[in-house]
């Protein structure tokens, strides 16, 4: 069996089972992909192996194999195998199970493994639950999710399980895997329907790395072909599959992951890259309005005043979006985008606000300069508010030798401007203006 190889030669057709199903490996010997946990010797091997199993967390991207190398794993062991779904199994039912494990674990020294899908569905309280019985070793629960499980899992539950992370899959496995399911599954062989190079190309391009996808697509190829169909092309392929469903999540892990792309690409001045995670984004049916208020941020955070005209594009972005939706603002995002990508960056304004930031964060309230108050009554007037202050248009420079921060930190600098794009002349401005108050200060 070649290396590359996903699933096995399997003539199960399991009536009514998906070809997905159909196919699933039994062994880890027949399971690919996963080369640095299953090649001889590696930990997730020598575990099921030497039915030595902790319990353990299976993370990685949707039909990279995770379900199956519990399945798998289960046929290895000698416990007993109970498979769940977070979605439809609730805590109360769980712990009776649970406490059953333990009973049959002391009564007869058979341990239970208790496999838990989409385990981030459960919440906080719902995890909790299962510390107890994964504490006392009274289950070996294996936990099976597409989050990443330091903002997903508790982090109790998570010291007490063993992190296996799983890959996404390649297109060679994807390839190989229909080119394998077309020359052994009984029901597909009924059909005596060939695709060619192409056509499986064009496949594995549309599992984006998950085996279910794509064997989902090729079997739904082979079923809605034409009656004289003997081979399928790309050109039939696409007539038949007319839109897939981008692998996107609003809310989980690939939205941040993507919206961090892209803010470090405008950052990096790459508006190929920027267009590109943009894109990702938006054809994923991400919300624009989302996207405009980072766009926004990013402007102020990368650029500041080595381009101020950069917020400006970006407000006008977000306004636009708000005007025309989608799919017509994603053109005035696109234009934001590159306009940002290609400013010159500066983050002097986000490290000045920091650090202004940070003494203010320290709980002292230094006092307002009596010069700098507003006096709208006879008492503050009386009292200094207001007193010594100068009008800065009265005076030729413009500028006076006034301090206005507080006493106790009057010497204390936060904007430090760099040299580049128009932020230059500002830093000169202001060098300049440092060295006059100096010298009215002597």
């Amino acid at each position: 069996m070649s290396n590359n190889d996903l699933f096995p030669n399997n003539n199960n057709t399991k009536t009514g089972a998906p070809l997905p199903e159909r196919m699933r490996p039994t062994t880890l010997d027949e399971v690919v992909g996963q080369p640095d946990l299953l090649a001889i010797g590696r930990p997730l091997r020598a575990l099921t192996e030497g039915d030595t199993l902790p319990s353990m967390l299976f993370w990685g991207p949707p039909g990279c194999g995770k379900t199956t190398l519990a399945r798998v794993i289960a046929n290895s062991s000698s416990a007993r195998f109970l498979e769940y779904s977070a979605v439809q199994v609730g805590s109360k039912e769980l712990k009776l199970v649970m406490s059953e494990a333990g009973k049959l674990l002391r009564a007869t020294g058979q341990k239970t493994i208790i496999f838990l899908d989409e385990i981030h569905r459960f919440n906080k309280a719902q995890q909790d639950a299962l510390l107890p019985p994964v504490e006392s070793g009274e289950v070996i629960l294996i936990g099976a999710t597409t989050e990443n499980p330091s903002f997903e899992i508790n982090s109790a539950l998570l010291s007490r399980m063993r992190l296996f992370v799983l890959e996404e899959l390649t297109r060679t496995n994807l390839k190989d895997l229909m080119i394998r399911a077309l020359a052994n599954d009984e029901l597909l062989l009924k059909y005596n329907i060939e695709f060619d190079e192409s056509a499986i190309d064009m496949l594995s391009i549309l599992g984006d790395g998950d085996a279910r996808t794509s064997l989902n697509l090729l079997e739904i190829a082979v079923l809605s072909a034409p009656n004289d169909t003997k081979t399928i092309s790309s050109e039939l392929l696409e007539s038949m599959i007319q839109e897939r469903t981008l692998r996107y999540d609003r809310v989980g892990e690939e939205h941040y992951n993507l919206i961090s792309a892209l803010h470090k690409s405008v950052r990096n001045s790459d508006p190929d890259a920027s267009l590109y995670y943009l894109a990702r984004m938006l054809e994923a049916g991400e919300d624009p309005l989302y996207i405009s208020r980072r766009i926004v941020r990013m402007a102020s955070e990368d650029i500041g005043m080595a381009d101020p005209n950069a917020l400006v594009q970006a407000i006008a972005a977000r306004d636009t979006v708000q005007f025309l939706g989608m799919p017509e603002c994603a053109l005035a995002l696109g234009q934001a985008v590159v306009y940002i990508s290609m400013a010159p960056k500066s983050n002097a304004i986000y490290t000045a606000y920091s650090e202004a930031s940070k003494i203010v964060k320290k709980g002292v309230s230094h006092p307002v300069p009596k010069h700098i108050r507003n006096a709208p009554t006879k008492m503050m007037k009386q009292l200094g508010y207001g007193k010594g202050y100068e009008y800065a248009h009265d005076t030729e420079e413009g500028v006076t030798a006034m301090s206005c921060l507080p006493n106790a930190i009057k010497d204390k600098r936060f904007y430090h401007p760099t040299e580049r794009g128009i932020e230059k002349r500002y830093k000169e401005r202001l060098e300049s203006i440092l060295k006059w108050r100096k010298e009215k200060e002597k």
